[in-house]
């Protein structure tokens, strides 16, 4: 099924957005719009106001903002497709023909639900009979109520080869296998995967199971045992919980994410529902962006022995490419030999709140970590920390996050190891000092005369720079480039809107992306050359992309999407700041001329190098001449 632009267009026009969300939120009018407490948050005095000419709505409290899509999508949890046959079923519209190969895999995947909804109802009467009374005093030495249990699904697998193939005959075997709740090896009749095992039903985000967790009650391996990934269940794209887990974060204002299926229903024993678990794997990038899809920063609630931290620093890593202003993580830390589960059986939800009122900012994690990976008692080992930093900080894609990361990082190692300041120069045996017009103390810049950053060689499109002005081929550059890559807009609208760009098309052209992304929260690329041209930029745009003849690297179409991102990042930090190093320098210069003394030395050679280093930045975007 493709949804066009046009369709999705038509489709907002024709919903009358207040109408959708006053089914859910109370609203009262506000001069044009309509306002109201905000679903997303807890608040007293309304702050999400909804505008019906322009189609989104807004709150000034925690920064939600969508369209009628979106709110199905935020609010309830709906995934894309079925906001959108909900929306067009009211408003009349024909949804657009589905292939047959999508209408086969939509059948089969109806099939699969089925199935394992089927035996989610199944394992749940197995535990309320008399098979099940090691499993329900298994939960009641854990203290899980029976209504808990009963909002989790939880159920039980006899330990029988047979009993779930016979019960659910009807589905079929390969069904079942698919389904992941039968075992086929090679020839064999096909068996139950799950025996002897509480089972631990796992949903979609509208409460349709899709796989289970079974644990062992006894000892013996392995302690859990998942189903298989299967057309319905990706296990580094699930979330345990996340069907309750959403309304609660959102009323709450926080997620916690915790390691495994009981430490979430321990947690709900307290009374905390917006907790999830990624299922038996580290968390992945496709969790961390459903995690943000609930929270702007998860907290990742891990045990505090060895293999905790080491999985909370793995988190932390594969984290930091994807972090953004207002997206990232915090860390809390559990007593030493205690899990989530224990925590509340020793003092409840209070003993939580004081583990989770004590977080880690990512920041702190990663700097901490790298401090600690190895003794830093010699230069070289030093020098290897500072590169270490460096390199983390540059994986993130975000130019303005990524500068802040930088610079953070500089100021803590420059607090453990700065140099001590240098001795004012004081000739040969009492003569003039610097400060008074004698001979500049040696250092970087040669025997005599203020810096000079090293010479590079001329390479062609260094040229191109100079001949062209860097800041106009610079700003080109960064527009075709985000024309092309529409989905990193939203990420850059702050540092876009206030680029010093040198041509009125190209600030017109600029201009559209903003108002676009602010109004309807992210782009695609098959939406992008629809809202510039009906914004009247089209013509603007297609000479851009036709006419930008440096080879940048976030330019080529053979681009690595991660490497284009950061990429494009670091050129639209640079031509953000060259304005202001550019100013600063100048200022620099000539405070130096009017006093000649150390300090205004010292900042006009910081600033040289920090220009200097610009535009090295600028250059390495830049492609091979032989390319």
């Amino acid at each position: 099924m493709t949804l066009s632009p046009q369709f999705l267009d038509e489709l907002r026009a024709r919903t009358h957005l207040s109408a959708l969300i006053g089914r859910s939120v109370k609203l009262t009018k506000a001069g044009r719009e309509y306002k109201g407490c905000c679903p997303f948050h807890d608040e007293k005095t309304p702050s999400f106001y909804v505008n019906d000419d322009k189609g989104f709505y807004h709150c000034f409290g925690c920064s939600a903002h969508g369209d009628a899509i979106r709110f199905l999508t935020e609010a309830r949890g709906l995934p894309f497709i079925d906001a959108v046959k909900e929306l067009a079923a009211a408003a009349g519209l024909d949804m657009p023909a589905p292939d047959p190969r999508s209408a086969e895999r939509a059948e089969r995947a109806t099939g699969l639900t089925s199935a394992s909804e089927a035996a989610a109802r199944w394992f749940t009467e197995q535990l309320q009979g008399i098979g099940g009374a090691d499993a329900r005093a298994y939960l009641q030495k854990r203290g899980i109520s029976e209504p808990l249990a009963k909002a989790f699904g939880i159920g039980f697998a006899p330990d029988a080869r047979g009993k779930l193939k016979s019960a659910l005959a009807s589905f079929g075997d390969d069904t079942l296998v698919e389904a992941g709740l039968l075992i086929k090896v090679e020839e064999k009749e096909p068996y139950d995967r799950f025996r002897g095992r509480l089972m631990i039903p796992i949903r979609d985000q509208r409460g349709r199971t899709i796989a289970f967790g079974g644990r062992i009650l006894d000892q013996g391996e392995p302690k859990y045992l998942n189903s298989p990934d299967t057309p319905l269940f990706d296990k580094g794209r699930t979330l345990f919980n996340v069907d309750r887990a959403g309304p609660a974060s959102r009323k709450a204002g926080r997620l916690i994410v915790v390691e495994g299926y009981m430490d979430v229903i321990g947690l709900a024993k307290a009374g905390i529902d917006e907790a999830v678990a990624p299922n038996g794997t580290a968390v992945t990038e496709h969790q961390l962006e459903r995690m943000w899809r609930l929270a702007e920063i998860p907290i990742l609630c891990l045990d505090g022995d060895k293999a905790g931290q080491k999985a909370a620093v793995r988190a932390a890593h594969r984290a930091l490419p994807m972090i953004a202003p207002g997206r990232s993580l915090a860390f809390a830390t559990l007593p030493a030999g205690q899990d989530p589960d224990d925590l509340v059986k020793s003092g409840g939800a209070p003993a939580v709140e004081a583990v989770l009122a004590n977080t880690k900012p990512l920041v702190d994690l990663i700097w901490e970590s790298e401090l600690a990976a190895a003794p830093l008692t010699t230069p070289e080992a030093r020098a290897g920390l500072r590169q270490r930093l460096g390199d983390l900080a540059r994986t993130i894609a975000d130019g303005n996050v990524r500068e802040q990361y930088q610079s953070e990082f500089r100021r803590r190692f420059d607090a453990l190891y700065a140099a001590a300041p240098p001795e004012p120069y004081r000739g040969g045996g009492g003569g003039q000092n610097f400060r008074s017009g004698g001979q500049r103390p040696f250092g970087r810049g040669g025997r005599s005369g203020g810096f000079q950053p090293p010479l590079r060689p001329a390479t062609e499109p260094a040229r191109a720079i100079g001949r062209g002005g860097i800041d106009l081929m610079l700003a080109r550059a960064v527009l075709a480039g985000l024309i092309l890559r529409p989905e990193l807009i939203g990420d850059h609208a702050e540092a876009l809107s206030g680029l010093p760009l040198p041509d009125e098309a190209l600030s017109g052209l600029r201009d559209a992306m903003v108002d676009a992304i602010v109004t309807q929260g992210s782009l695609e690329s098959t939406d992008i050359a629809h809202i510039l041209g009906r914004a009247g930029v089209g013509s603007t745009a297609n000479r851009l992309l036709g006419t930008n003849g440096l080879a940048f690297s976030f330019l080529r179409s053979d681009a690595d999407p991660l490497r284009a991102a950061r990429d494009l990042g670091e050129a639209i930090e640079v031509l953000a700041t060259r304005p202001a190093i550019d100013a600063a320098l100048a200022e620099a210069t000539r405070a130096f001329a009017a006093s000649t003394d150390e300090a205004a030395f010292a900042e006009q050679q910081r600033l040289t190098l920090e220009r200097a280093e610009a535009e090295q930045r600028l250059l390495a975007l830049l492609g091979p001449e032989d390319e």
